[in-house]
């Protein structure tokens, strides 16, 4: 009877602390999706107050001012094209290119020193020539490696956009055909590829904050299309343009655009593969061939050696 009795508390026991840690889990969940939800709406809602139309375009800080007076020079127009490329690779703060120009001389300057001192500091000094041309190649690369770096990102990013606008043009057609209008289109499509695809949802979003700013659609456009300068974005914000101004059905024509882009992309894909025979050539040439070449020659080469060159040494 006893043994019965010290089961069934046993039991009880262990159904109350699971009641009460199910109870605790729940919970804990529900204040946690509650605060997920408010984080995510703070978020939303700070990106829209201090979003690319409403923020200041003004370098603030001391410091930066006087490396942006030091280092302008009046060259104007290069200052403007280091703005452009570092807003293509998505640096499109008013304080880049002054972080870009401190990174390079940075490393121009500080790299050398670094390795003067860490030489110096092993016990294994510069001298002679050695003293002149590494530090001096060194500072070189300083200068050089941040332009390469900004080159590649804006490559890349450039090939990112490409890759991922054809799929964020077919729901965009989706949406316009539902009904929805072209700002709500670009809200909605911007709202459901920002896991997916980043920098695309990134960048309608921000047009349809200067299109909820007041912005005139052409204008907002053609600003989307010169801060990505992706080519199938050029043609999607000319064709925009053109069926606002003619009248046209935006569903229609977004629909035949995404039909020529998708045959666009087919095509890109054949070339693709058309050019692996091509590719293929260079390392069948060079692993292959010699294997093959060895392969076949070898029993004769050994015969060679074998018969004929111990007759020769007869004679």
């Amino acid at each position: 009877m006893a043994q019965w009795f010290d089961l069934a508390i046993q039991a009880f026991t262990f159904l109350a602390v699971f009641a009460v840690a199910s109870m605790a889990q729940r919970a804990i969940g529900a204040q946690l999706a509650v605060r997920r939800r408010l984080g995510r709406e703070e978020v939303e809602a700070s990106h829209f107050s201090e979003g690319s139309v409403l923020r200041d375009e003004k370098v603030r800080n001391p410091f930066l001012l006087w490396v942006q007076s030091a280092t302008a020079g009046g060259q104007a127009k290069e200052t403007q094209k280091l703005r452009k490329d570092l807003s293509l690779a998505g640096f499109d703060q008013p304080s880049a290119p002054i972080w870009y120009v401190i990174a390079r001389f940075s490393l121009a300057i500080g790299a050398p020193i670094l390795l003067i001192g860490g030489l110096a500091l092993a016990g294994r000094p510069l001298t002679g020539l050695a003293a002149f041309i590494f530090p001096l190649v060194i500072c070189g690369l300083g200068l050089i490696a941040p332009k390469a770096v900004l080159d590649n990102r804006v490559n890349a990013r450039r090939e990112q956009l490409e890759h991922e606008f054809p799929d964020a043009l077919d729901l965009m057609v989706v949406c316009v055909e539902a009904g929805l209008g072209l700002e709500a289109a670009f809200v909605r499509v911007a709202a459901e590829v920002k896991e997916s695809h980043p920098r695309i949802a990134e960048e309608f979003g921000r047009l349809s904050d200067e299109l909820s700013a007041g912005r005139g659609r052409a204008e907002a456009l053609r600003a989307l299309a010169e801060r990505l300068n992706v080519d199938s974005i050029r043609s999607f914000v000319a064709l925009l343009i053109q069926t606002d101004l003619l009248g046209v059905s935006i569903g229609q024509s977004l629909r035949t655009y995404s039909a020529e882009m998708r045959e666009s992309r087919f095509m890109k894909a054949e070339e693709k593969a058309m050019r692996i025979p091509v590719l293929m050539t260079l390392p069948i040439v060079a692993c292959f061939m010699p294997v093959i070449i060895v392969a076949l020659l070898l029993p004769p080469a050994i015969d060679v050696v074998r018969t004929l060159i111990p007759a020769l040494s007869a004679n």
